[in-house]
């Protein structure tokens, strides 16, 4: 388990065995059921995690109860409310196992004091923090500049994981679409 963590750490940034075990040493290992929350809304964002084995999906619920997915985490991928875990006020968002899930995760204390033990940490944040600010620029740009059928076929091309695991209630809900205009679009692929 800690190989895939520690695997995608050395593709991040540079430490050697003694700096490695520092950082897997803050990490700890939890199975989730699938549709096990992680984070409610209102909770403030106390983990990072990383997916081993399954899928996360942080969302958020409108007034009238519709979801909208923000973001999918997958094997050998970090997920967490950013906003609230920088901040340590109450999240907007929700965080869920949507199959049966194999985590690694940090709590926010521990997460803070490797950057202060650790330079190389740092570098690590640093470029998360820049992946997840681009990413979620491109994703609300596509909601502001794309059709239903231009988001799905750039899902299909840049993610098709997200199509192929994930049921069409999860994906139209990501794509900001309704599911019946989601079966139109798969139809037409």
């Amino acid at each position: 388990m800690e190989e895939l963590l520690a695997s995608y750490i050395k593709n991040v940034i540079s430490v050697n065995d003694t700096e490695m075990q520092l950082i897997l040493s803050f990490f700890k290992f939890k199975k989730l059921k699938k549709n096990e929350l992680v984070l409610h809304h209102g909770e403030a964002s106390q983990r990072t995690f990383f997916v081993i084995k399954g899928c996360l999906r942080i969302f958020y619920i409108d007034e009238q109860g519709v979801e909208s997915t923000r973001y999918f985490a997958f094997e050998n991928q970090f997920a967490t409310a950013l906003v609230s875990f920088i901040t340590a006020k109450p999240s907007e968002e929700l965080m869920q196992a949507v199959e049966p899930t194999e985590v690694l995760y940090i709590s926010h204390e521990n997460f803070y004091r490797l950057l202060e033990l650790l330079p190389q940490w740092e570098k690590f944040y640093r470029i998360y923090l820049e992946n997840a600010y681009v990413n979620n620029t491109n994703r609300l740009q596509s909601f502001f500049v794309q059709d239903a059928l231009t988001k799905y076929r750039y899902l299909l091309e840049e993610n098709p994981i997200i199509v192929q695991r994930l049921s069409n209630k999860l994906v139209a809900s990501y794509l900001g679409i309704s599911q019946a205009t989601l079966s139109r679009l798969k139809a037409k692929k």
